[in-house]
């Protein structure tokens, strides 16, 4: 071989331009890992508001008697400070904003997997309740706890590639972090927190009657239809089978909605129907709000379906008095 192939070194110039691009994909893809672990680290460091939440249960930080579970009308009907006053048992809100039942069976197994069995559960229904998801919303939320058995498996579920968000660095990040949550990873290891918005997990929103309502009545003037899929009929059984072998007591709330919206719900019979077929099949109480009296005013949601902070006040201060004379609490 002609010596002006060789280096200095003896290596022909191929390889050592070969080793130069393998050190730096190596370094690239080591840089990658490292910022992934740093902004997974630093979510989970948060300690207030929404990722608070969620760092305290998937830390085993709860450990509550009371669990309110479901979908925002859960995040934001149910005041766990006026229901621990009344009934002088600790509870804690784990709802999901967004989220349909089989992301709240995945949460609650999630909660059961790090925190002790609470006494009793409260999962609110809506009209949804027989609904699949077909996307989740905010899915980033999840993403720092994706190693998780019951997060992950119900995440692939709805994405069947979400094992590219728990093996490849960063690509849940790019892919559904349209909040750039990533960069409130990386300020909280410097020791930033996120203003408190949350109380034991319960969101209010201080928020007045907005014109979402008519917009909407004006869009569906026939009323609405909302599916019953056997894929989220059997997500509610095991939900209620779960807490069944965790030996919790299981209390279905149809949580306060506004009248006139109830009027525009075509099918509203035939979901209850299918509700009250699965309470009696499993022995499960059923307190329907649907006739509240606040249902008739305006003043106490911001939107058809929620509770602004002064109804999920009232609201939770009925619930509460209500559970505490039920005796489904020892």
């Amino acid at each position: 071989m002609p010596s002006s192939l060789v280096t200095s070194h003896g290596r022909h110039p191929t390889s050592t331009a070969l080793l130069k691009i393998a050190s730096f994909c190596g370094l690239f893809i080591s840089l990658l890992y490292l910022t992934d672990a740093m902004i997974g680290a630093g979510l989970r460091r948060i300690k207030t508001s929404a990722f608070g939440v969620n760092n305290q249960i998937m830390g085993g930080q709860v450990n509550a008697d009371i669990i309110i579970s479901g979908s925002s009308r859960a995040l934001t009907h149910y005041d766990p400070r006026i229901i621990q006053e009344q009934t002088g048992h600790s509870a804690f809100n784990i709802g999901r904003n967004g989220s349909q039942t089989d992301m709240q069976l995945a949460f609650l197994k999630a909660y059961l997997n790090y925190n002790r069995a609470p006494r009793l559960v409260i999962h609110n229904l809506d009209l949804f309740s027989f609904v699949s998801s077909k996307e989740i919303y905010d899915a980033v939320q999840y993403i720092p706890y994706i190693r998780d058995d019951a997060i992950f498996a119900g995440i692939q579920r709805v994405y069947p590639d979400a094992w590219k968000w728990k093996w490849l660095p960063l690509y849940g990040y790019l892919v559904e972090d349209m909040r750039f949550t990533w960069v409130r990873g990386l300020r909280a290891l410097t020791g930033w927190q996120p203003p408190e918005d949350h109380f034991f997990g319960y969101q209010p929103r201080h928020i007045a009657w907005t014109n979402e309502f008519d917009e909407f009545r004006i869009k569906n003037p026939d009323g609405v239809r909302f599916p019953i899929e056997p894929a989220a009929v059997q997500d509610l059984t095991d939900l209620v089978e779960l807490c069944s072998q965790h030996g919790i007591a299981l209390l279905f709330v149809y949580s306060p909605e506004y009248a006139e919206m109830q009027t525009l719900e075509r099918n509203r019979e035939e979901i209850f129907s299918r509700l009250h077929a699965l309470c009696a099949r499993y022995n499960v109480p059923l307190w329907d709000y649907s006739d509240s009296p606040l249902t008739k005013n305006q003043m106490y949601f911001y939107n058809s379906q929620h509770l602004n902070a002064t109804g999920a006040s009232a609201f939770s201060r009925a619930l509460a008095e209500r559970l505490d004379a039920s005796g489904l609490l020892p």
